[in-house]
């Protein structure tokens, strides 16, 4: 993701290389908020938030090996304020199309930008009936493919929540999918 020689000098206070950082965290940043939160507009603020809070606190990183745990952690955290600050305003953001820029990575694979479109929103479909917790989780694991030990390092569950969380949300998006299956 960034190189540690970036990092360091990023926290010697270099702002030219705080702009590379801030160009190779964005889409992984935008990727994630927007997966979870389900809103592009959402999702940038989110980014620019999270990369506001990467050079406020670049000094108390420990190693530069632990930064790309360190920046889901808060793009995550800053995900979780955006969903209880909606759910305080009962708020419904929902708009299918916004999925279809989910993930450059998509494209890669040969897959048209139509199909994108579809497969966004399925996803968003589905996510959106879990939980916070359960959509992070989900996320995290099954789009991001993040193992357990870095969903607890981002999160700050503890392992066995982590499954849980995934546990029940596999469940009950398997619950989803056959109810709209099998009509």
């Amino acid at each position: 993701m960034v190189e540690k020689e970036l990092i360091e000098e990023c926290r010697n206070g270099d702002l030219h290389n705080f702009r590379k950082v801030v160009e190779k965290s964005t889409p992984l940043i935008f990727t994630v908020a927007f997966r979870i939160l389900g809103d592009e507009d959402a999702a940038r603020d989110i980014v620019q938030d999270t990369m506001v809070a990467v050079w406020q606190k670049l000094g108390k990183i420990r190693t530069a090996e632990s930064y790309k745990t360190w920046v889901y952690r808060i793009a995550v955290n800053k995900c979780y304020d955006q969903l209880r600050k909606q759910k305080r305003q009962k708020e419904e953001r929902f708009d299918e199309g916004e999925w279809a820029v989910i993930s450059n990575h998509l494209s890669e694979e040969g897959i048209t930008e139509l199909e994108n479109r579809e497969n966004a929103m399925i996803i968003n479909l589905l996510t959106n009936q879990l939980s916070p917790r359960q959509k992070t989780v989900f996320v995290l694991s099954e789009l991001e493919g993040m193992e357990a030990e870095e969903i607890v390092n981002i999160t700050g569950m503890a392992k066995s929540v982590v499954k849980a969380n995934l546990y029940y949300a596999r469940k009950n998006i398997g619950s989803l999918l056959q109810k709209y299956l099998w009509r």
